[in-house]
C-alpha cells in the first residue's frame, strides 16, 4: 500500500511460490496502482513482467469493476478499463482472448473491456480507495461498478 495521505491507491500481489518460479523473488509484484500517470495492470506472479500494462489517462474513458459467475461459490472478479478506440493494444493474460469466448463468459462487459482486465486472485480491490484514486487523478474518468454476480 502507499502513504495514506497520498492518493495514489496501489495493491500487491500476496507473495506466492508463482513469483519465485517466474524469477521474481520474495518482493512485493503490484497487481493494481492508480497514480498521476494512470493506471498499471499488473501481470500475473508468474508473467509479471510479460503482462504488466500501464495505461496513460489520456488513453482511459473508464476504469472497470465487474465479475461474472463461476461453478464454484465464487464468482471471477475483475478490474480493467475501457480505452479510448484507437489506444494501443496492452499486454496480458486475456490479449488473446476470443470475442465468442469473452461473451459466454461476461455477455455484460464489452469484449475490449474483458481484454484489458486482470483477475482479482492474490490481490483485492478496495472500491472507495480505487474510485478516490481516479476522482484524484482523472476526475473526467468514471469508475464504473457492474454490481451484477459481483456478490
Amino acid at each position: 500500500m502507499s502513504n495514506a495521505a497520498s492518493p495514489v491507491y496501489e495493491e500487491h500481489f500476496t507473495r506466492s511460490p508463482f513469483q519465485l518460479l517466474g524469477g521474481y523473488g520474495w518482493k512485493k509484484l503490484v497487481a493494481l496502482r492508480v497514480d498521476e500517470d494512470g493506471v498499471v495492470l499488473g501481470g500475473a506472479p508468474a508473467r509479471h513482467r510479460r503482462h504488466t500494462a500501464r495505461v496513460p489517462w489520456q488513453d482511459i474513458e473508464s476504469v472497470v469493476m465487474w465479475a461474472h459467475p463461476t461453478a464454484g461459490p465464487s464468482p471471477m472478479r475483475y478490474v480493467g478499463v475501457e480505452r479510448r478506440p484507437g489506444a494501443p493494444e496492452l499486454p496480458g493474460p486475456n490479449r488473446n482472448l476470443k470475442a465468442v469466448t469473452a461473451a459466454a463468459l461476461a455477455p455484460h462487459i464489452d469484449y475490449e473491456v474483458f481484454r484489458a482486465s486482470r483477475t482479482l486472485v492474490l490481490w483485492r480491490v478496495d472500491r472507495d480507495r480505487l474510485e478516490a484514486a481516479v476522482n484524484a487523478f482523472a476526475p473526467r474518468v468514471p469508475v464504473r461498478f457492474h454490481p451484477e454476480h459481483w456478490g
